[in-house]
């Protein structure tokens, strides 16, 4: 058997791996070539848009360099020096090769037949999902009618999709967000999709919560005395990580768990870096501050990771009983996301 090299899962020769990873640097410097109209730079703070698409301009040239690399190990199989350090840019190119680039969700190449029927039969259509996305959900349905659970589906989902990381989610049961806003009750889809967070909250509640008990892996993972940390990510603490706190009795298992509890936070120089996390602070009458989400987290969290550009709020958490590590949370890259991560996890260790 001839001599095989792998590249981010993809066999590079014989197997047409080249061309799959050729095409996905192609998609992949579209998508930096447009990224000043893309929704990550229109939903950034606009402090950090010029530095997302900064970043973008440097990337295009290593993504030629690369794909003159490939061109030449097909050549002469033995250059392979080149390509393993090219290995980064390969792995973003084939993360987001399925990817839309114009919208900044979905898949690449999708095709819309079942909501342009249902526009022809004067259905709503607000909450677009394509074909291919659309046989994700029938699926799912199908099996919650059949009996099954949703982490059962959750894990056949991952498992089909080659996803190698373990997926729980908090609950089995039936759990949804309610938006009280100035133009009426919502439900999450109908404020976060049809409505784009435009309308003011002035209320949110978790319809199930009193009967939501958490999913019995989970229940499991956080008895494991092997666990050793439990990061909150930069994620909206009102609309994301509340409805996870909302289910009965996950905040004591959390606490209990006796693992150290570190919150990331998704605040950066008075703004949200992507959402609408800073203006549902402000109209719930909360001051939009790293500091306000380690307040709400107060009693839970044993650490909370600041962003160096807020370096001067550090003693006020710390004043609150919460460790605090300096750093800088703005993740442009998959180099810029694995040091956050690392330093996170070694702060965890370090409470």
């Amino acid at each position: 058997m001839s001599e095989k090299v792998w590249i981010g899962g993809i066999y590079l020769k014989e197997e047409g791996g080249y061309e799959i990873i050729l095409k996905s640097l192609a998609h992949y410097k579209k998508r930096l070539q447009t990224i000043h109209a893309s929704p990550e730079v229109k939903e950034a703070a606009a402090m950090f848009a010029p530095v997302l698409q900064s970043q973008a301009k440097k990337r295009i040239p290593m993504i030629e360099n690369t794909k003159t690399d490939i061109e030449k190990f097909l050549v002469d199989s033995k250059i392979i020096e080149p390509l393993q350090q090219d290995l980064e840019i390969i792995e973003k190119a084939l993360e987001c090769r399925k990817s839309d680039i114009e919208k900044g969700w979905g898949l690449a190449n999708e095709t819309w037949q079942f909501m342009s029927a249902m526009k022809e039969l004067g259905e709503d259509t607000w909450f677009q999902l394509g074909d291919r996305d659309l046989a994700t959900h029938v699926e799912r349905t199908r099996r919650l009618q059949n009996g099954e659970s949703l982490s059962e589906i959750t894990d056949y989902f991952r498992r089909t999709f080659g996803i190698g990381a373990t997926i729980i989610p908090a609950t089995d049961d039936q759990l949804r967000t309610i938006v009280e806003t100035d133009i009426g009750v919502l439900n999450f889809q109908e404020y976060f999709v049809r409505e784009r967070c435009n309308p003011r909250i002035h209320n949110l509640h978790f319809q199930g919560s009193e009967s939501a008990f958490p999913q019995q892996e989970l229940t499991k993972a956080l008895r494991n005395k092997k666990l050793q940390s439990i990061i909150f990510c930069p994620s909206n603490p009102l609309l994301s990580i509340d409805p996870i706190l909302s289910i009965q009795g996950l905040k004591r298992a959390f606490a209990d768990s006796g693992a150290k509890i570190v919150a990331v936070t998704p605040i950066v120089g008075g703004a949200a870096i992507k959402g609408p996390a800073a203006k549902n602070l402000s109209e719930l009458g909360y001051p939009v501050s790293a500091t306000t989400v380690a307040k709400h987290y107060e009693g839970l969290i044993h650490g909370f990771v600041l962003d160096k550009r807020d370096h001067q709020e550090a003693q006020q958490i710390e004043q609150l009983g919460i460790a605090v590590l300096v750093a800088d949370t703005i993740m442009n890259d998959l180099e810029t996301k694995t040091q956050l991560a690392e330093k996170t996890l070694q702060f965890a260790k370090s409470i």
